[in-house]
């Protein structure tokens, strides 16, 4: 069913709860999975002022990344890694849309039934409105 799915993550332990849940995806579906970190740009400011900084977040990132995948020995394979600088939830919707990803898995946060109104504004919310493909949340 799914033959591509891409995971965006900011490499926090529980956003790799959403790799689980898709690399057991992948394998029933023999998919390929994409692990994708964005590195947020700082607003407002020249790209070129803020390079070396990017490029130490880029390296740690990919060390987080592959520490990860490693985890995975019968499906790292599957795995490929992406890290790019930008807007979060563009490149994401943007990256799904370009690489004509079938599933995009993320976690979510869980709502407060008490205050519904907060969450809104997540990436995860509009990830999940703006994208064309279908959208998988983990919580």
């Amino acid at each position: 069913m799914f033959k591509s799915i891409l995971v965006p993550t900011d490499l926090t332990e529980r956003s790799f709860r959403a790799l689980e849940i898709a690399m057991k995806i992948a394998r029933h579906d023999e998919a390929n999975v994409t692990l994708l970190h964005v590195i947020e740009m700082i607003e407002d400011a020249d790209a070129g002022d803020f390079q070396d900084f990017y490029d130490k977040l880029g390296r740690r990132a990919h060390k987080l990344m592959d520490q990860v995948i490693s985890r995975y020995e019968r499906g790292s394979d599957l795995i490929e890694k992406r890290v790019s600088v930008g807007r979060r939830v563009k490149d994401i919707v943007q990256y799904a849309h370009a690489h004509e990803m079938d599933l995009i898995v993320l976690t979510s946060h869980k709502i407060d039934v008490a205050d519904r109104s907060q969450g809104w504004g997540t990436i995860s919310y509009k990830v999940g409105i703006l994208s064309q493909c279908p959208v998988m949340l983990v919580k």
